[in-house]
């Protein structure tokens, strides 16, 4: 019994360790440089903690977009993809992918833009809800927030032509990973986000906002999501084929 347990153990180590990121690209320079900004124009350019908060929120919003660009370039490319569901395995077009993604993505990000607009104060006084966020957001936006929600686009933009485009990932990679691949990081992101917006209310966003861009950017650049993903899509191509 004692090897068995003792390859069990090296085998969950290994598997911790492929978690990690062992190796910076050019595009997670970018992305570095993208999320300290916030923290330098709160730090010596006086910028409201209160609105970068709330470009870290939107920021879901270009990642939700971008990700849908890559999903257009893939449809583009393959026409169909495999879909799993319960077990069983179908072809289904990219624009079934994209649908799916767009409405589910979409109700994540209204709920979790609610409970942070409600929770910081942000939304009081301009009738900002989870049903009317979408087309009312560009209300609360301001010079800076355009600054930092530009150095965002940027950075995933050079993230998406470098590692996606450049790289020839389009071609092979799965629809159904490329659909949830935002999420691994916006649960991280946007959960902190909440916690970080009650911070506010006790006037100690600008320190919270040091903290939460150290986590953000630990878990963004250094954490592997896709190769979870990866594993994950593995486990279901197995169980799907038992059946």
């Amino acid at each position: 019994m004692q090897p068995k347990l003792g390859i069990l153990s090296t085998n969950n180590f290994q598997v911790l360790i492929k978690m990690f990121k062992r190796t910076l690209t050019q595009s997670d320079y970018f992305l570095i440089a993208a999320n300290l900004l916030p923290v330098a124009g709160a730090l010596f350019l006086n910028w409201n903690a209160k609105e970068i908060f709330l470009v870290y929120c939107l920021e879901t919003i270009i990642i939700g977009i971008l990700n849908l660009v890559k999903m257009g370039i893939v449809t583009a490319v393959r026409k169909t993809d495999t879909w799993y569901n319960q077990g069983s395995i179908t072809k289904q077009s990219g624009l079934f992918f994209m649908f799916f993604f767009l409405i589910h993505y979409g109700l994540f990000v209204a709920v979790q833009m609610g409970i942070f607009l409600g929770a910081s104060g942000i939304g009081d006084g301009t009738n900002i809800t989870v049903f009317n966020f979408f087309y009312k957001w560009p209300q609360l936006i301001t010079n800076d927030s355009i600054i930092m929600l530009a150095a965002f686009t940027i950075g995933y933009g050079f993230k998406m032509i470098y590692d996606f485009i450049r790289s020839g990932e389009y071609k092979t990679v799965p629809m159904m990973l490329l659909m949830f691949q935002p999420y691994g990081r916006i649960f991280i992101q946007q959960f902190t986000v909440i916690i970080g917006s009650m911070f506010l209310s006790f006037g100690a966003g600008k320190i919270f906002i040091i903290v939460f861009a150290g986590i953000k950017i630990f878990f963004e650049i250094y954490i592997n999501f896709d190769r979870i993903l990866g594993k994950t899509m593995a486990d279901m191509e197995k169980e799907s084929g038992k059946k």
